[in-house]
């Protein structure tokens, strides 16, 4: 039976081994922490949008296929994780990457966009803390990628009245300064 303890447990198996860049901790716990963001800031929660939440690297950062997450946790699952997985490293540069992946998102079903927001905003805290020269470039093409994905609105609809104001904090840190 899938529950929780198994995607996370899953996910904490398909990346042994890998740490976060800037910090050295297990780099499951960034997973994981979008798994709980999730849950703590979500208007209504839904089951394949938590777990797509917790495995949203795990094709992109592994050998995991979209496959094996399809036989795993089923077709729905399998969708999400897509949306969240980055084009490969050998299509185009990474202009084109980002084009491709700002493209993708846009379509995604409104939860999917809210865990991507929510893993932007879990990723920005180390990037902006321990590596100032990715974070000038990194939150240019985050706020492309928040504008293509009506983030504002996609927040507005899927947060709880309780998280509303995170967005516009988070907003507010990643245009500071430019």
């Amino acid at each position: 039976m899938v529950n929780l303890d198994y995607v996370r447990m899953y996910a904490r198996q398909a990346h042994a081994g890998q740490v976060r860049k800037y910090t050295g901790e297990p780099y499951v716990e960034h997973c994981y922490a979008v798994g709980q963001l999730y849950q703590s800031w979500c208007k209504e929660m839904n089951q394949s949008a938590l777990y797509a939440a917790v495995l949203h690297d795990t094709v992109e950062d592994t050998q995991v296929t979209l496959n094996e997450i399809r036989h795993q946790f089923g077709d729905q699952v399998a969708e999400n994780v897509w949306y969240l997985t980055k084009p490969e490293e050998y299509v185009g540069d990474r202009a084109q990457r980002k084009a491709l992946d700002r493209a993708r998102l846009a379509i995604a079903p409104r939860v999917v966009r809210f865990v991507k927001i929510i893993d932007i905003m879990h990723n920005a805290k180390s990037i902006r803390e321990h590596d100032p020269d990715k974070w000038s470039s990194w939150r240019v093409e985050m706020i492309k990628l928040l504008d293509a994905m009506n983030a504002e609105k996609v927040w507005k609809s899927e947060a709880g009245h309780w998280a509303q104001r995170k967005y516009s904090e988070f907003i507010a840190e990643l245009i500071e300064g430019l």
